[in-house]
């Protein structure tokens, strides 16, 4: 697979969770370079080239990062926290899409560095308007300092 140019890093282990975002991105137009990862270890490595994604160059670097929370392996925390103490990356937004509204959970990611905390809505029609609007503030509107 080429992983040259990836704009969106998606990562999220529920596979139903995943179909219905990449659904939504997908009729938003916003799919052609989204790269879905199933937890957090899978992310890491994707990021900084290693295991499957050694080939890919390390000078590029996804445009946006959506991230579950509680995943195996490493937790949507963990992988936070690494992207935002690494200079090279702390510029990338995240935001984090998960089904948690625990204010612990919020707190701890806004102090990680999260650029948005997103709860995953039941219905699955607000999900994917949630999931639209998600896809055009941060790829369309929202500036870079790249």
């Amino acid at each position: 697979m080429n992983y040259h140019n990836v704009e969106i890093l998606f990562v999220e282990d529920s596979t139903d969770d995943a179909a219905l975002t990449i659904r939504a991105l997908k009729k938003s137009g916003f799919t052609n370079k989204l790269h879905h990862v199933i937890n957090g270890a899978e992310a890491l490595d994707f990021i900084y080239c290693k295991g499957t994604y050694a080939s890919r160059s390390d000078k590029e670097f996804p445009k946006l990062i959506l991230l579950d929370l509680k995943m195996p392996k490493v937790s949507g925390v963990q992988v936070l926290e690494k992207i935002k103490s690494d200079p090279n990356l702390k510029s990338i937004p995240v935001v984090m899409l998960t089904s948690s509204n625990e204010g612990p959970d919020i707190e701890k990611c806004f102090e990680l560095g999260a650029n948005s905390y997103i709860v995953k809505p039941v219905d699955s029609d607000k999900f994917f308007n949630a999931v639209k609007e998600i896809g055009l503030y941060w790829m369309i509107l929202s500036q870079s300092p790249h």
